[in-house]
């Protein structure tokens, strides 16, 4: 499979799982306690398949912060938790970060 995809599906898992985590109410929940343990599961076993063809620091920087815009954007629309300015600009730090470790990471001339 692309690592691509396999990040693509890295991410979707690790948001699921995260989402998961909420809805589990401190693991008191079953199924969404096992969402978590198998969303979480697949998602470090997904991107793991992702490393062994893309560098580390890209594939970790991308799911890591991918999931944290994701979950940030979740919280807004399931749970009504305020996109604030504040929150934005984060998650566009974010977008940047991962952008420039994609563009003057190793392999790209540095």
């Amino acid at each position: 499979m692309k690592p691509w995809l396999l990040l693509s599906l890295a991410i979707v898992a690790e948001i699921i799982a995260t989402t998961s985590l909420k809805l589990s109410l401190g693991f008191t929940r079953t199924l969404p306690s096992v969402v978590v343990v198998v969303g979480y599961g697949a998602a470090f076993w997904l991107e793991s398949l992702t490393m062994k063809a893309l560098p580390l620091g890209l594939t970790y920087a991308i799911w890591s912060g991918a999931g944290t815009v994701g979950a940030v954007i979740i919280g807004a629309l399931i749970w009504q938790e305020a996109l604030t300015p504040a929150r934005l600009v984060g998650m566009g730090l974010i977008v940047v970060g991962v952008a420039v470790l994609g563009i003057y990471g190793k392999g790209h001339g540095q």
